[in-house]
């Protein structure tokens, strides 16, 4: 039987590629274009291959019929192959937004024509002079070449834009896209060697194509060629703010996105295919002082996610960058660095900063205006008082000079004006030390708030400092501070005093104002050991706290006082209590009935 062998490989290429466009048909969405068009081109093949097995059959058992009326259906699939992956290249590069236009059929033109010419090729041998299964035997007409020509020049273009959508999708060295290359040069070589150095039979040609399609099979099912999400992805990842790269094992760059080409004034076809290390914009990510080629060598030998801040080299520009392995199998494959680019939070960060040390020097100018305040007013009665003794201490010294000389004056009278003196005395002394007193909470408040340093001091000496610093503003506001220790006074606590004065002044302050200037009222300030922990409450009957404020009280500085306040007060507490004796503040509010805060702090 003639052509046996090749009856044989084309019976097999057949079911392979009716197996192939089923499978196809069943796995891809009927609205993928792409997997699509590719079945159409499978089709072709398939009928193509199917048309030369009649062929051989009619060759060998109807010698009668020329072969020629056969290829006249053969080369309807022949002429439409070309335009078929004509096809594939297009809605692959449109993605999920193909949409056929009237130009595309433009493409129909030369195919249509090729099979019109050959079936009249009988009147004018434009296709065929003298016909041949073999290439060489065969005398081809003019037309056979703008055929050929057209078929391989639309072939050409259609090899250039799958590999082009592969390299896009994938780098230009993954398996996938060297698939591809190598499935569309077979045919395409042998076609070309077989018009030109050797006598090569018709029927291989489909054979040839039938290694185009195993190794586009091989890139569909090995490597998802036809499925959407690589191309949703490649728009996603051009779209996302965050810049990419891919590099392999060696550090040589196989992918990145768009965002990553603009930040760093590259184009992802400069550098793929190079070691990232060796490109001079690696050179400028500076993190730690270190290289970020430092990290990758540890990507490689485990799974973990290495974050890293970084900046640019001579540039504003900062980036969070996470940079991590690629497994498959429990073997690193490639590496993944992406950065975030952090430049605008830096910077918010930085203005942040500037903004809470202008509201803290406010708040402690705020302070230290309402101490001074305090002060004035606290020496002005001990210093009034200090000046009508020195008065009346010199009236008696004027009374005892007269007496010296006077024999009226009895040694009664003298002991009386001495006991009179000892009076003013004793009162000064009373007033000097209410005095020293003041000066030396003020002295212990005026320390800055950020000094860690730790002492020792009793509950007494607490309350103590409370009463003068808090004394004037309570007496102007004409509340009473109703103090409650129910521990023993010489109970002792270990931190900053001062820091715990100016929070629990601040808490008081805040009770006062809670009465929005109403007169006659109270504030509790209750002092109790529970555990292991002192508990100092400040407890007033004020107007409360808004529920809206309440849930951010200690996490934002807010505010219910508008333009007259920072919200630095209860912000700045909290950190202290937290920061320097590893306390908590706590508190209940409910909204006019009062507020109780709470600062625990551990005994020790």
């Amino acid at each position: 039987m003639q052509y046996f062998e090749y009856l044989i490989g084309l019976i097999l290429a057949v079911l392979i590629e009716f197996i192939l466009y089923f499978y196809i048909k069943k796995r891809s969405s009927k609205k993928l274009a792409v997997a699509r068009y590719f079945g159409y081109l499978i089709l072709c093949m398939a009928f193509w291959s199917l048309g030369l097995i009649v062929q051989i059959l009619v060759i060998n058992y109807v010698p009668q019929i020329s072969p020629i009326y056969v290829d006249y259906f053969v080369y309807i699939f022949i002429a439409l192959s070309p335009v078929a992956m004509y096809f594939v290249g297009l809605s692959l590069n449109a993605g999920t937004n193909f949409r056929v236009k009237r130009k595309y059929f433009l493409a129909f033109i030369i195919p249509v024509l090729t099979i019109y010419v050959l079936w009249t090729n009988s009147i004018h041998g434009l296709f065929y002079e003298e016909y041949s299964l073999n290439t060489q035997d065969a005398v081809f007409g003019p037309y056979f070449y703008v055929h050929t020509l057209y078929t391989y020049g639309l072939f050409a273009i259609d090899i250039f834009i799958l590999i082009k959508n592969s390299i896009k999708l994938t780098g230009v060295f993954s398996k996938q896209s060297i698939l591809i290359a190598i499935g569309v040069f077979i045919p395409v070589l042998l076609n070309v060697l077989g018009m030109t150095v050797f006598n090569i039979n018709l029927y291989m040609t489909p054979l040839a194509f039938l290694f185009t399609l195993l190794f586009m099979a091989a890139a569909i099912f090995r490597y998802d060629f036809l499925n959407v999400a690589p191309i949703a992805l490649n728009r996603i990842v051009n779209q996302m703010s965050d810049l990419y790269v891919v590099l392999n094992k060696d550090y040589i760059v196989s992918d990145c996105n768009e965002p990553f080409e603009k930040t760093f004034k590259t184009s992802k076809y400069k550098i793929i295919g190079k070691d990232f290390n060796e490109l001079n914009f690696s050179k400028k990510i500076i993190i730690n002082n270190k290289k970020i080629g430092n990290y990758l060598e540890n990507a490689q030998n485990n799974t973990k996610v290495y974050k890293v801040d970084a900046q640019l080299k001579d540039s504003n520009k900062f980036f969070n960058i996470e940079i991590s392995g690629i497994f498959e199998r429990k073997e690193c494959v490639g590496i993944l660095i992406l950065f975030k680019d952090t430049t605008q939070h830096v910077l918010d960060m930085e203005t942040l900063k500037q903004n809470q040390n202008t509201l803290m020097e406010r708040e402690r100018l705020a302070s230290l205006g309402q101490m001074i305040g305090g002060i004035a007013h606290n020496l002005k009665t001990p210093i009034m008082s200090i000046a009508g003794a020195m008065e009346g201490m010199s009236d008696l010294i004027k009374e005892y000079n007269e007496s010296i000389d006077d024999p009226e004056v009895t040694k009664e009278d003298h002991h009386a004006i001495a006991k009179d003196m000892q009076e003013w005395v004793t009162k000064v002394n009373s007033y000097d030390s209410y005095m020293s007193d003041i000066i030396t909470a003020v002295k212990g408040q005026s320390v800055n708030m950020n000094d860690d340093n730790s002492s020792v001091f009793t509950v007494e000496e607490f309350l103590n400092r409370i009463n003068i610093l808090m004394k004037h503003e309570l007496k102007n506001a004409f509340i009473t501070l109703n103090v409650l220790n129910k521990t023993e006074e010489k109970t002792r606590i270990i931190g900053n005093i001062n820091s715990l004065v100016q929070v629990v002044n601040n808490l008081i302050s805040n009770a006062i104002q809670s009465y929005d200037g109403v007169p006659n009222n109270v504030i509790d300030l209750i002092i109790e050991k529970k555990d292991d922990n002192i508990i100092i409450s400040v407890i007033d009957h004020g107007k409360g706290i808004p529920k809206n404020v309440q849930t951010k009280l200690f996490n934002e500085m807010v505010t219910t006082k508008g333009k007259n306040g920072t919200g630095l007060g209860l912000f700045m507490s909290y950190s202290t209590i937290k920061g320097h004796f590893k306390g908590d503040i706590n508190f209940t509010s409910k909204v006019g009935v009062g507020t109780t805060f709470n600062v625990v702090i551990p005994s020790k």
